[in-house]
């Protein structure tokens, strides 16, 4: 903690609660993120939020090119100390839900096609779900994510059924991806302390569809509607959300093996995703 304390007063900085700003102290958890990267030599790597470098020194000197994205252009001196001698690391000041992350690596690194990218950060905890949800349906070049994040969205990711975490951010994540979680992290290994603990997680892109479904748009706003009412019956939310009279909606949900007195929390994504072909109005 020290050092972080030196190097923001050597360059008069403090971090800003605005940005979700809590940096990493702890030597051994950067290069254990690093390592769960399986970084070569040909690889391009996108670091979000890399503050004041514990992590951006250790993926640079691993990868053919790093493409370093961050909001706060306070940061950039200590940067540009920390990557002092090392000449395949690009920072790149802007939000990074507002840019196009695949074009600003083409771009950066002056490539006509991108084969695949790895993504690695710090994730600030007020957007983590929009930074994932972002790379897993705007990148579709994604190789791999290795995240560090609030401990209670890793334990959404990775939510079984029955559980109070399962929800949708876990059903639309394991739609997209399989998900790994790496390790805990204590909240004294950043300064400043947060109030929570951290986790690193893996997210690896599949390979074509998890499930095939005629509409992900019309699968998503069912789920999405079934987790704000996950208090009542999948035959109440069912029969309401695709105007079905109950006794149809009930006939229907048992065709399909599914208890209409289930809850939404009870359902796997194959289940949502049966009710949505079997109810929904098919797309012409």
């Amino acid at each position: 903690m020290s050092n972080v304390k030196q190097v923001l007063n050597h360059f008069q900085l403090a971090p800003h609660k605005r940005w979700g700003q809590n940096f990493l102290t702890d030597n051994n958890i950067a290069r254990k993120i690093v390592e769960e990267c399986h970084l070569n030599a040909e690889d391009y790597v996108v670091e979000i939020g890399p503050g004041l470098g514990a992590l951006t020194p250790l993926l640079a000197r691993k990868c053919r090119k790093l493409l370093a994205i961050e909001i706060d252009r306070g940061m950039e001196r200590p940067l540009r100390e920390a990557l002092n001698g090392i000449d395949n690391a690009t920072l790149l000041f802007a939000d990074v839900l507002s840019i196009d992350m695949e074009a600003e690596i083409k771009k950066t690194f002056n490539l006509e096609e991108l084969s695949s990218f790895k993504v690695c950060g710090n994730i600030p905890y007020n957007i983590t779900s929009p930074i994932i949800f972002y790379l897993l349906e705007s990148c579709p070049h994604l190789a791999q994510a290795v995240l560090m994040l609030q401990k209670e969205v890793a334990e959404r990711l990775k939510a079984q059924p029955g559980s109070k975490d399962y929800g949708l951010l876990t059903l639309s994540t394991r739609y997209h991806c399989d998900v790994e979680y790496i390790t805990t992290v204590s909240k004294h290994c950043f300064y400043p302390q947060p109030e929570v603990e951290s986790a690193v997680i893996s997210l690896k892109p599949i390979a074509g569809k998890r499930i095939q479904v005629g509409s992900e748009f019309q699968l998503f706003s069912f789920m999405r509607v079934c987790f704000q009412k996950r208090r009542k019956t999948i035959l109440n939310i069912s029969s309401s959300h695709f105007r079905l009279e109950k006794e149809e909606a009930a006939r229907a949900l048992q065709g399909l093996g599914i208890s209409p007195q289930a809850r939404p929390e009870n359902l796997v994504l194959d289940q949502f995703a049966q009710i949505v072909e079997s109810f929904a109005p098919q797309e012409v």
